[in-house]
């Protein structure tokens, strides 16, 4: 398997590639734009890779997208790329509107438009998966207390 991994150079997002990396036989195009969280040093043991490949694109940039789709060929997205700093939205959140919601879209297109030239076998395994943060869910109460897949969305910011 092929999977595209965006914000690969974050901090979730290179520990997710060098789990695939070191722990399957699955490809990994990463595709990131190396804003202020994105480090290649955290990818550094495995940039090496045969399985392994780096596009420094953003999401938002739709001919960008269509060429890494069209030249990797995936058969999985996996969307990690996110502002996601809550102190960092409230003093500009134009970049999380940009990033999170228009990057998102984009990046749904995209995928769309890749994913309809495929054969109807490829089209039915196809994946697209969309990861966030904790950011999304608020506060937690205590060291014990745990986020689960019925957890409420209680944002700290707005944006």
């Amino acid at each position: 398997m092929k999977i595209l991994v965006t914000g690969g150079a974050g901090f979730i997002g290179s520990a997710v590639i060098r789990n695939i990396i070191d722990n399957t036989q699955d490809s990994v195009v990463n595709v990131d734009s190396l804003t202020y969280a994105g480090n290649l040093e955290s990818l550094s043991l495995i940039e090496d890779s045969e399985r392994y490949a780096f596009e420094k694109v953003d999401i938002c940039n739709r001919a960008e997208l269509e060429r890494v789709f069209s030249t990797h060929k995936p058969d999985a997205v996996m969307h990690l790329a996110a502002e996601s700093h809550v102190d960092r939205s409230i003093d500009g959140p134009a970049a999380f509107i940009e990033t999170n919601i228009v990057g998102t879209y984009t990046l749904l297109e995209a995928t769309r438009s890749y994913w309809s030239t495929l054969s109807q076998d490829k089209k039915d395994a196809f994946r697209f998966h969309h990861i966030s943060t904790d950011e999304v869910y608020g506060d937690l109460e205590g060291t014990d207390d745990l986020f689960t897949e019925t957890t409420s969305y209680e944002p700290s910011s707005p944006y």
